[in-house]
């Protein structure tokens, strides 16, 4: 009995000149946008003015990409699948333009770059040039959900656009440069959180050209025997294609690629109609081709084709040097343009034979444009979790607790539609968000032992010691239309500080871009915080991740500090709701006082910032003598303890107390949406009254927000000034002069005319530290007076 032809050993001579085709077609135009801005067709001899000025680019891994794209063309079309593509090589952008002209959804999204000559002239001339495109695969790019210009995170944005949607096939090409990075390493091991059932498939597709910008490529110098143990011992099956020769490639890779698809299929299969729970082995293709495939063998006496002299633009002389400039049209005229394109400069039939059509097309796919995608979240009312407030500052709470009910009830709510994800280092439990648990487990596809708790296959927890994994995953999730949070020790948020200012650029750039949808807010929730790390101490305790984000584009970051329990509530139903943002929440999990009621905290968060008047004694004649401004759960508290000190200490003295949730408010309306007018700042702080301003971070990003204010020459702020240790919570604010006492003596310093006054309710303040830092030593513990300390106005 004869076994059936694989849909790769049906293709015909025809069917393989057709990829071919489609090949060379998607080469002549990578190569035409790096340095072409006339002469699109070559209807004439090429000259030096048809050359751009100034030729960027990357060909070195375009003809590997463009063979992907023909090969994932062909297999998306026959067996009508729903598919995407991550282009990891970094400037891989050529290559993805060229195939989105070729299937016509570039001149679909960018109708004045359409398939004729003069689209392909403007295609080209686009090409890094200004006021074009970028050189790497961007938000501009139609079918992309991966910025190309840092490396390392390709694989983890796949396996996040996987993550519930069974039906969707997401094809990652890794570089040999990029699989050389800390994150990219990590994300090999995602595969044990794929669930075969509820999720899509991700086949990783490591390209090794054999070299980087300048250096041999590691993996692309290993044995085979060698590279094949790494990756079965990542869980994956390798499949190879190598060599130069067209034909033969094409072959092989048809062959791969089917031989990839009918594992997944069997793998899908498997547990989806049989229950199968054993963990697959995934495939992946180890696609070996020489840099700068077809292009220049060599210039210039120097061997450029295979060789790193290929990573950029290998004639880099052309407008200048006629041989360079001759060997160019050769170049072009090796593809055999006028067999690719009409008298018109459309792409001729044969060659669109494998290209799919309508939403099929990799750049037309709405799983790139996520927005299109994008349901609301069903999110509880906020009474549902309030914490009752009868009188402020008498009861505590744990903050994130309190928000993993709300966050139990958001997952239980989307447990059929399954669009709604939390991730996070192995935290979700110690940042108090374990009520989770209560609706989904943890999504764990290994090994499980009896005394394993809440691992499973479909959970929508995820836990990966790598916070490059996890903001890849949520990214991947976001871009693909769905919902999402990160959970994160504070002090180690900054380990995602260059992936997230990549993010806040693809928004930015999104923006701007009309057929580009809104998309659900990156969520971060930053929690044991700088003030308590009572035993993980000096190591744990940094909390600059707010102003990196700060620094980025205004109309894309929030930061909010909430107080207190139901101002966190409010905050992060806000954020949920919220599109296009990238979100930072502050807020502790230790037991925090409650301030203000439900509806108090709503319209507070709502304004950003306010007077609590119930705190200040301040009576409505006369402006404030000072004003104390917080800003974090900790610096509120000794801020309100500072006022109740005052207020029995000095209560002829006109006190203002301000809470700061949105950072951004500080900013002039001018450099930020929600923005403060410089008359609404000035009637909240004076423009001549001292302010005391306890800062939950480092002090100066609030001298930086608000050093244009006429009254900033008055301000004072008080914050985390990188003094830590193992120490008791009170202790921590004491070594960062934060405490209470210290704002006193601040207040006392800075009023006119209070120092001679209330000398001895400074000395006592004084002594007040001192009598703490006998007492921890003595008893290791706070002084019962902090201890014991409730709200008393």
């Amino acid at each position: 009995m004869h076994q059936a032809k694989t849909p790769a050993e049906r293709l015909t001579d025809a069917d393989l000149a057709a990829l071919d085709a489609h090949w060379r077609a998607a080469n002549y135009l990578a190569v035409g946008q790096i340095y072409l801005m006339a002469n699109p067709l070559l209807r004439e001899p090429l000259a030096a003015e048809h050359i751009k000025p100034r030729l960027l680019g990357h060909w070195g891994t375009s003809p590997g990409l463009n063979l992907v794209h023909t090969h994932l063309n062909r297999v998306i079309k026959d067996r009508d699948l729903d598919a995407l593509c991550v282009w990891g090589p970094g400037h891989g952008g050529p290559a993805v333009l060229a195939n989105s002209w070729i299937e016509g959804t570039y001149g679909e999204t960018y109708p004045d770059v359409g398939r004729d000559r003069a689209g392909m002239e403007r295609l080209f001339k686009q090409f890094s040039f200004p006021g074009g495109v970028p050189s790497h695969v961007a938000p501009e790019t139609p079918g992309s959900i991966h910025e190309g210009g840092e490396l390392g995170y390709s694989l983890a944005h796949a396996y996040g656009a996987a993550l519930d949607n069974p039906e969707l096939l997401v094809a990652c090409v890794i570089g040999d440069g990029e699989a050389e990075t800390g994150p990219l390493a990590a994300s090999w091991h995602a595969n044990k959180f794929l669930d075969p059932a509820h999720d899509g498939a991700v086949l990783p597709i490591l390209h090794l050209n054999g070299y980087k910008i300048a250096n041999p490529a590691v993996l692309a110098r290993l044995p085979e025997d060698e590279l094949d143990a790494l990756l079965r011992g990542y869980g994956h099956e390798p499949i190879h294609v190598t060599g130069d020769e067209p034909l033969a490639v094409h072959r092989a890779m048809a062959a791969a690629m089917d031989e990839a698809l009918d594992t997944i299929g069997a793998v899908q299969r498997a547990a989806r109609e049989d229950g199968a729970t054993q963990r697959p082995r995934w495939p992946v293709i180890v696609l070996r081709t020489p840099k700068g495939w077809t292009g220049p063998r060599e210039v210039d006496g120097q061997p450029v084709e295979g060789t790193w002299r290929a990573h950029q633009v290998p004639l880099s002389g052309v407008r200048t040097n006629p041989g360079h400039l001759r060997q160019l049209e050769a170049w072009l005229r090796s593809y055999r343009p006028d067999e690719l394109f009409d008298e018109s400069g459309a792409p001729r039939p044969e060659l669109l034979r494998f290209v799919p059509e309508g939403t099929r097309r990799l750049g037309a796919t709405p799983y790139a444009n996520g927005g299109l995608m994008l349901r609301e979240l069903p999110l509880p009312p906020l009474t549902e979790h309030a914490v009752p407030v009868e009188r402020p500052g008498t009861v505590l709470h744990e903050p994130t607790k309190i928000l993993g009910a709300l966050l139990e009830d958001v997952m239980a709510a989307t447990a059929e539609r399954r669009d709604f994800r939390v991730v996070g280092p192995d935290e979700t439990a110690s940042n108090r968000l374990g009520a989770l648990y209560e609706a989904t487990d943890k999504a764990w596809d290994a090994l499980t032992l009896p005394t394993d708790e809440h691992l499973a296959r479909g959970g929508r927890v995820m836990e990966i010691l790598s916070e490059h994994v996890c903001q890849g995953w949520l990214e991947g999730y976001l871009l693909t239309g769905r919902h999402g949070l990160f959970s994160s020790y504070e002090a180690f948020a900054h380990i995602v500080d260059s992936m997230v200012n990549q993010h806040i650029k693809w928004l930015r750039t999104s923006r701007r871009l009309p057929w580009r949808r809104p998309i659900a807010s990156l969520n971060y929730l930053l929690t044991s915080h700088v003030w308590r790390q009572d035993h993980n101490g000096f190591s744990h305790q940094d909390p600059g991740f707010v102003d990196h984000v700060l620094n980025k584009s205004p109309e894309v970051v929030r930061v909010y500090l909430p107080p207190d329990t139901n101002t966190l509530l409010s905050v992060a139903d806000h954020a949920l709701r919220s599109r296009d943002y990238v979100n930072v929440i502050v807020a502790g999990k230790q037991p925090t006082f409650d301030w203000l009621t439900m509806d108090e905290a709503i319209a507070h968060c709502t304004r950003g910032l306010g007077v609590w008047g119930w705190a200040g004694t301040e009576d409505g004649t006369r402006e404030p003598d000072v004003v104390l401004a917080c800003a974090g759960d900790v610096p509120t508290q000794e801020t309100l303890a500072a006022a109740d000190l005052l207020r029995r200490h000095l209560p002829e003295l006109a006190l203002r107390v301000v809470n700061v949730v949105d950072m951004a408010r500080l900013l002039p309306h001018e450099e930020h949406p929600h923005g403060m007018r410089e008359s609404e700042y000035d009637a909240l702080f004076t423009r001549d009254k001292p302010v005391i301003f306890a800062y939950h971070g480092y002090p100066w990003l609030i001298h930086r927000l608000a050093y244009r204010r006429a009254g900033h020459t008055n301000l004072h702020v008080r914050g985390y000034k990188e003094e830590g240790t193992t120490t008791t919570p009170f202790d921590m604010v004491v070594k960062n002069d934060l405490d209470r006492y210290r704002l006193v003596m601040d207040v006392i310093d800075r009023v006119p005319g209070l120092g001679v006054r209330a000398v001895a309710v400074r000395q006592a303040m004084d002594d007040a530290r001192a009598r703490h830092h006998a007492w921890i030593r003595e008893h290791g513990t706070d002084l019962p007076e902090v201890a014991e300390w409730t709200w008393q106005g």
